[in-house]
């Protein structure tokens, strides 16, 4: 059975009283709610709470389709409850300076400890001096250094007794001894003297200088270990007198900072070890507050002790209330996973702890941090550590060309720190599914699955929800609120979009584009509210700056340099509908399908395929056509048949099986010399029992070819032969559904092949008799009995039997 669609049939009326206001304002106050998206938003939630390794977020959807700004708002109404995650801190490790110490410290305290230690550098650069120069500290060293002079000077006095007695004088100079040979008056001999001497008084003189560096190494071997002795006296002496004043500026200065009790122990482990190093570096610091000039190398070697006892605060949560939420949206490797910054100096790169920088994830800790797969991907280095956090939960920092290793300079290796992190990763479902192909270990760190719908039902609860939606992007966007009739416009093009008349879109980022669009012509006219006439002049605008290859295309047709007819039979040549999709801008256009067939052994030759212009999908409608004709007429097989198909100036390819029924009905022309009116125009693919399936881009496909016929001349037997099963599809402008209702274009849908032949031949279809013959005067007879005489004809020249057609 054929239909022939109403004017009510293919478009869609939204009664602008049934949404219960009378312009957006009035929902101003409504919450953004999951429109159409139940399924995901339990998913989400489900995913969000848990807060189990492994259980991270895999976001599936459309662009547009609210996936990100839904998730992320769930995100932080999850996050509102948890409990605020700790400071992150780097130090200075003071056994192994290139691996840097981590510390977690409650939130805030990371600044805290920082100050302290601020407080403490300057107190210590100030005190130890002063401590060092008072009186008693003073006194005690010179009382320690009596004790061990003495003895030094003894020994001292004995060398230089030893060195007179062999005529040489021996004095110390800047630790140094120094030893001159004098003459017998007392005057030190110079060189051109000891060479006026004789060989004898040289030899003499050579022994006994030997003689006098033997007592020296004698003197040097007695008097070190006393000299050490007294250095570790008096560097105890100093420790000593110090330690009191270290205990007390450093007193309470780790107390409740720390996150957990095994941090405190690292954090006091820490500060002892620093509280050592001061002790070990008093020589640099008791002249911290000296003068400077003629102290360069000490003042620099102060600056590099001091810089020990700074705090890299890498995290600070101090002002965060509840976990944090994070989204990356160019997630470089060092924003993602932190990175460490050199500084050249002298061509060379240095750095050091404080110049650790945390990047996203570590920010997240605790919390929730939102990627996007296509970002992750694009860089291999950023997804194989992504990877590897994933596997171990650890982040280790590092310079990505130290990861390399092209980094010449040495560089550090912080401390991992393990991180709880609840990932949020948007991708498409094509992603999904083929990196769940290519890694099966991602599904096993991805185990909440949210699957954004691309549609929902069409009814009264969603259509008040996206009014609501409109509401509040018009206060977002600061614009002018919609009336009642602009928003039914707006939810007609939503199911437009999705070609369902009971389904809507949930491309809520192109409705927010509309919006903004609407609401530009309505300021233009001074209009205070958007009106159904300001939408409508914002699509055919959109429309206007998308349209040009269409109109070009449609030119060419009219100009007849692309053979159309939309009037007139022909035998053996039919119009088919194609869709043109440019990815921002999707249009119809006719193509001329024409077929010949004669007597032969080559069965249907698909010219597209020979030349390798079409697509496998397209190759399976030939086939599936191909064999619906053979068991059509079984009586008669093996069918002895030669045809040819092809899309007439089709240049850049074909691909799909929509245009398989159009195909079938060429050739049924051709076979039974039936002509077929130009004005229809046909669309459908077929199954091999003949049954017309549904197939996409409808709506586009009819408006193309009816402005084609429009420019053309309309005449009043044109229109389009589409499946019946794509009824619900149906939504059409406004202009093609005025021309319907005029009887200027027709709609017409079928359910099986016999009923397009029946409209298109105006004769019966015929029904087979038990023989398996059809009536002479019927489609299917006349098609039998051409096939009979191409069966003769094929007989008559001797054609082999092993390669007839079926």
């Amino acid at each position: 059975m054929h239909r022939t669609l109403k004017p009510s049939d293919i478009t869609l009326a939204i009664d602008p009283a049934s949404l219960g206001f009378a312009d957006t304002s009035e929902l101003t106050g409504d919450e953004p709610i999951w429109i159409g998206q139940e399924r995901a938003e339990t998913a989400a939630r489900f995913g969000l709470s848990i807060t189990q390794p492994d259980y991270n977020l895999f976001v599936l959807g459309e662009t547009g389709s609210g996936r990100s700004s839904l998730l992320f708002r769930a995100m932080q109404q999850m996050a509102a409850q948890r409990t605020t995650p700790p400071d992150f801190v780097y130090v200075h490790h003071f056994d192994l300076p290139e691996k840097p110490i981590s510390l977690r410290l409650q939130p805030g305290k990371g600044a805290v400890l920082r100050q302290r230690m601020e407080t403490f550098v300057r107190e210590i650069v100030a005190e130890i001096p002063r401590k060092l120069d008072e009186e008693g500290y003073r006194l005690d060293c010179s009382r320690a250094r009596k004790n061990y002079q003495a003895n030094i000077d003894a020994a001292y006095a004995e060398l230089s007794a030893m060195a007179a007695t062999r005529n040489y004088a021996l004095r110390r100079e800047g630790g140094r001894l120094i030893f001159n040979l004098l003459d017998d008056k007392g005057q030190a001999i110079h060189e051109e003297d000891l060479l006026a001497m004789s060989a004898e008084q040289r030899v003499a003189i050579e022994h006994a200088e030997d003689e006098l560096r033997a007592s020296i190494s004698d003197y040097l071997e007695k008097i070190r270990p006393q000299e050490r002795a007294m250095d570790e006296a008096l560097n105890e002496l100093r420790r000593t007198t110090i330690q009191p004043l270290l205990d007390k500026l450093s007193e309470g200065m780790s107390a409740n900072l720390a996150w957990s009790e095994a941090d405190a122990h690292k954090l006091e482990s820490w500060m002892a070890q620093l509280l050592t190093d001061v002790l070990n570096n008093l020589d640099v610091l008791a002249t911290s507050n000296q003068p400077a000039a003629g102290q360069e190398e000490t003042t620099d070697h102060l600056i590099d002790v001091l810089a020990n006892y700074r705090v890299n605060v890498v995290v600070d949560n101090g002002e965060l209330t509840g976990a944090p939420v994070v989204r990356d949206d160019d997630p470089v490797f060092r924003s993602l996973f932190g990175g460490i910054e050199y500084q050249a100096e002298s061509g060379v790169l240095l750095t050091d702890f404080t110049r650790i920088r945390a990047g996203n994830l570590l920010r997240a800790h605790g919390g929730f941090l939102m990627l996007h797969l296509d970002d992750l991907i694009r860089d291999p280095q950023v997804w194989e550590k992504f990877r590897r956090f994933l596997r171990n939960g650890r982040l280790q920092i590092e310079e990505p060309a130290a990861a390399l290793g092209q980094l010449a300079a040495s560089t550090l290796e912080p401390e991992s720190v393990e991180i709880r992190v609840k990932i949020v990763l948007i991708g498409s479902r094509e992603e999904y599914y083929e990196l769940q192909e290519l890694d099966p270990e991602f599904s096993r760190h991805f185990r909440a699955k949210v699957d954004f719908a691309e549609s929902f039902v069409a009814n009264d609860l969603s259509r008040r929800a996206t009014a609501a939606f409109v509401a509040q992007a018009c206060r977002r966007f600061g614009l002018a609120h919609f009336d009642a009739p602009a928003v039914a416009r707006l939810l007609a093009d939503m199911q437009r979009e999705m070609d369902d008349q009971h389904r809507q879109s949930s491309a809520f980022g192109k409705l927010e584009a509309w919006l903004v669009e609407s609401a530009a012509v309505c300021a233009a006219r001074g209009g205070m509210t958007v009106t159904a006439a300001d939408v409508e002049l914002a699509a055919a605008a959109r429309r206007l700056r998308h349209d040009y290859p269409e109109q070009e295309l449609h030119q060419a047709i009219v100009d007849g340099e692309i053979l159309i007819d939309v009037d007139g039979d022909r035998v053996g040549q039919i119009n088919g509908l194609t869709q043109i999709d440019l990815g921002d801008y999707q249009f119809g256009s006719p193509v001329r399908i024409s077929a010949r067939a004669y007597a032969g052994d080559e069965g249907i030759v698909n010219i597209s395929r020979e030349v390798e212009m079409s697509g496998p999908n397209h190759d399976k409608g030939v086939l599936i056509l191909q064999h619906w004709l053979a068991a059509t007429f079984i009586n008669i097989a093996p069918l002895s048949l030669s045809a040819s198909l092809v899309f007439e100036q089709e240049y850049h390819g074909v691909e799909g099986d929509s245009a398989s029924c159009a195909e079938l009905f060429a050739l049924i022309s051709a076979l039974g010399d039936i002509a077929v009116p130009q004005g229809l125009a046909v669309t459908g693919a077929l199954n091999q029992h003949g049954e017309v399936l549904p197939i996409g881009g409808l709506n586009e496909k009819i408006e193309g070819y009816f402005r084609v016929c429009q420019r053309l001349g309309l005449n009043g037997k044109q229109g389009v032969i589409v499946p019946a099963r794509n009824r619900n599809h149906i939504i059409l402008d406004r202009e093609v559904v005025e021309a319907v209702s005029r009887g200027e274009f027709h709609i017409h849908v079928i359910d099986n092949v016999f009923d397009g032949l029946a409209i298109l031949s105006g004769l019966p279809v015929g029904e087979a008799d038990d023989m398996g013959y059809f009536p002479a005067e019927t489609v299917l007879g006349r098609v039998q009995r051409t096939l009979e005489n191409f069966r003769k004809a094929c007989d008559f020249a001797g054609h082999p039997r092993d390669k007839e057609f079926l």
